[in-house]
C-alpha cells in the first residue's frame, strides 16, 4: 500500500475537488433516459470482417443479459452483466459506448441505470493473448459525422478502424505489430482534434525504439490515420504497453504504461520523447501489486488510474506544472474487483468498467460492470 501523509491528503482532496464538478445521476426515472443532446445511429449496410474469426479466451461462467441494477441497488452500478468492458466513449447526450474485449460487442450505457442497449458487433475481432477490441473514441467532429474509432486486434497486426454505429467499419491505421502480450490500445482525440494512439512492444522491448516501427509508442494521426507533423506518425517512443492515453488541455497528454515484469508507469508525454531506460523518467511508478494500469482520465489538477491487478482506482495530484504533488492516493479498493477503463464526464463523475470475466478475476453472477461514481475527497473517505 502507498503511504499516504496529511498534506497529500489535503492536495488530494483539492484535486478530486476540481474533478467531482457535479452530482452522481441518481436511480432510474419512469420515462427512461431523457438524452441530453445528439446520438446518432447511421446504418450503412452490414460490417465486414476485420479479421479472421476470433479465438475466444476463457471466460469462468457466462455473464448475465446486459442490464443495470434493480431500483435500490448500488447506485455507482449503471449496468450489468457484460463480459470483459474495455473500451468506453462518451457520447455528447450524457450516455456512453461500451466496448467488450472479447465479442466485439459495441452497448450504450446509460447514466440513469436504464437498461444498457446493444448498437452492433465488430466482427473479426482476434483476442488470443491480450488482444481484442480494446479502445473506443468519438470523433471530434460526432455531431456532424457520428462517427466511432476503435482500436481493434486482428489475426495479423492492431489497427484503428473508424464507423458509425451499425455501418462498415473502415481502416484508419493498419499494421501496427501485434503480440501474445502488451498490445496496447489506448485511443484518445486531443484539444487539436488529432487521434492519439498508444500501442504495446509485443514483448520485445527492442520495438519500442525502434523508429520503423510502431510498436512501443503513442502515434498522433489525423482522422484519417495520416501523421501530423513531418516527423511522421511517432509521437513519443521507448514504452512498453500504453493502455490508456489522457489528456488535460494546457496541463499535458498522459499516457499508462504497463509491464509484465517490473512496476507500472504513468508518464507524461512530449513530442518526441524516449520513455525508455535512460529517457524521460515516469512522473509515477505504481508497484508491482497494486499495479495492472488499463485506464487513464485527466483532469486539470491530476489523473485517475485504473488498476486490474491493484482492484482500484489510483489518484494522482500534479500541480499548475503538471509536476506530481505527494503519493498517489487510492479508492475503491476491492470493491468491484479488477477495474480497467477510466473516464471523467463533464459532470465530473467517473464511468469505470471491471474486468473480472477476463480469465484472471472472480467474476459475480452480475459481472462486468459499468460504474458512475463521484470520487471521493480521499481514499475511503465520503464522496464530496
Amino acid at each position: 500500500m502507498i503511504g499516504v501523509g496529511r498534506s497529500t491528503a489535503v492536495r488530494t482532496r483539492r484535486l478530486l475537488a476540481v474533478a467531482a464538478a457535479g452530482l452522481l445521476l441518481a436511480g432510474c426515472g419512469d420515462d427512461g433516459y431523457e438524452p441530453a443532446g445528439p446520438f446518432r445511429p447511421l446504418p450503412e449496410g452490414q460490417p465486414p470482417q476485420v479479421g479472421p474469426p476470433s479465438s475466444q479466451a476463457p471466460v469462468p461462467g457466462e455473464p448475465a443479459e446486459p442490464g443495470a441494477e434493480e431500483e435500490g441497488g448500488d447506485p455507482n452500478v449503471v449496468a450489468t452483466g457484460l463480459s470483459v468492458p474495455t473500451g468506453l466513449a462518451l457520447l455528447p447526450d450524457g450516455s456512453a459506448v461500451v466496448g467488450e474485449r472479447d465479442t466485439g460487442r459495441l452497448l450504450q450505457v446509460f447514466p440513469d441505470r436504464s437498461p444498457a442497449r446493444e448498437l452492433m458487433t465488430l466482427p473479426g475481432v482476434d483476442t488470443a493473448g491480450d488482444g481484442g477490441l480494446l479502445g473506443l473514441a468519438i470523433s471530434p467532429t460526432y455531431p456532424e459525422d457520428g462517427l466511432l474509432y476503435a482500436y481493434v486486434s486482428t489475426a495479423t497486426d492492431n489497427r484503428v478502424v473508424r464507423f458509425p454505429i451499425g455501418g462498415t467499419p473502415n481502416p484508419v491505421l493498419t499494421g501496427i505489430p501485434r503480440g501474445e502480450v502488451h498490445n496496447g490500445g489506448g485511443l484518445v482525440f486531443d484539444a487539436e482534434g488529432h487521434l492519439l494512439v498508444g500501442t504495446g512492444d509485443t514483448g520485445n522491448p527492442a520495438l519500442s525504439t525502434d523508429p520503423a516501427s510502431l510498436a512501443g509508442k503513442v502515434l498522433r494521426v489525423d482522422v484519417f490515420g495520416r501523421a501530423v507533423g513531418a516527423g511522421g506518425p511517432v509521437f513519443s517512443s521507448g514504452h512498453r504497453d500504453v493502455t490508456a492515453v489522457c489528456t488535460a488541455g494546457d496541463q499535458g497528454t498522459y499516457a499508462a504504461d504497463a509491464s509484465r515484469e517490473g512496476p507500472d508507469e504513468l508518464d507524461r508525454l512530449t513530442e518526441g520523447g524516449d520513455h525508455g531506460p535512460g529517457g524521460i523518467p515516469p512522473l509515477v511508478e505504481i508497484p508491482v501489486g497494486e499495479d495492472g494500469l488499463g485506464g487513464c482520465a485527466a483532469a486539470g489538477s491530476g489523473v485517475f488510474l485504473g488498476a486490474l491487478d491493484g482492484r482500484r482506482v489510483h489518484a494522482v495530484a500534479l500541480d499548475e506544472n503538471g509536476a506530481v504533488t505527494g503519493e498517489p492516493e487510492e479508492f475503491l479498493g476491492d470493491e468491484y474487483g479488477r477495474l480497467r477503463t477510466v473516464v471523467l464526464d463533464p459532470q465530473g463523475a467517473l464511468w469505470i468498467t471491471t474486468s473480472n470475466r477476463d480469465g484472471i478475476g472472480t467474476p459475480a453472477a452480475d459481472d462486468d460492470k459499468v460504474l458512475r461514481i463521484q470520487p471521493p475527497s480521499a481514499a475511503g473517505g465520503s464522496p464530496l
